[in-house]
C-alpha cells in the first residue's frame, strides 16, 4: 500500500513539475509571478518549478527504494520551510500560499515519515 501510495505521490510531483515546465507563464500566472520584461523569470520557472521536480519525480521511481521517496519528500519539507518563511517574514498568507503549504507539508511528511 505503501508503495502504491509513493507512487501516486511522484505522479503528482511529475505532473506539477511538467506544468512549470512546458507551461511556465501559466505557471507564474497562478503563483501571481511575472518577469517584467526578462526571460529569466521563465528559465527558473522552467527549472526550479518545473524540470526539477520531473526529474526528482522520475528518479525516485527509477530508484524504487524508500530512500528515494524519502528524498523527494525532503525537497517538499524544504519548500514549506521556503514557504513558511515568506508567509511570516513577507506577510504572503494569500490563500494560495496556505494551499501550497498544506500540500508541501503533507507530501513532505508522507513521504519521509513512510519511508524511512
Amino acid at each position: 500500500m505503501i508503495y502504491t501510495l509513493n507512487i501516486l505521490a511522484m505522479i503528482l510531483t511529475i505532473g506539477f513539475g511538467l506544468i512549470g515546465w512546458v507551461a511556465p507563464r501559466y505557471t507564474m500566472k497562478k503563483l501571481d509571478l511575472s518577469t517584467d520584461g526578462s526571460r529569466v523569470g521563465l528559465s527558473e520557472i522552467r527549472a526550479a518549478n518545473g524540470a526539477l521536480f520531473v526529474a526528482l519525480g522520475v528518479a525516485a521511481v527509477a530508484i524504487a527504494q524508500p530512500l528515494g521517496f524519502a528524498m523527494v519528500g525532503f525537497a517538499y519539507a524544504g519548500a514549506a520551510i521556503g514557504r513558511l518563511t515568506s508567509i511570516i517574514v513577507d506577510k504572503s498568507g494569500a490563500i494560495i500560499s496556505w494551499s501550497f503549504l498544506a500540500a508541501e507539508v503533507l507530501l513532505g511528511a508522507f513521504l519521509i515519515l513512510s519511508n524511512l
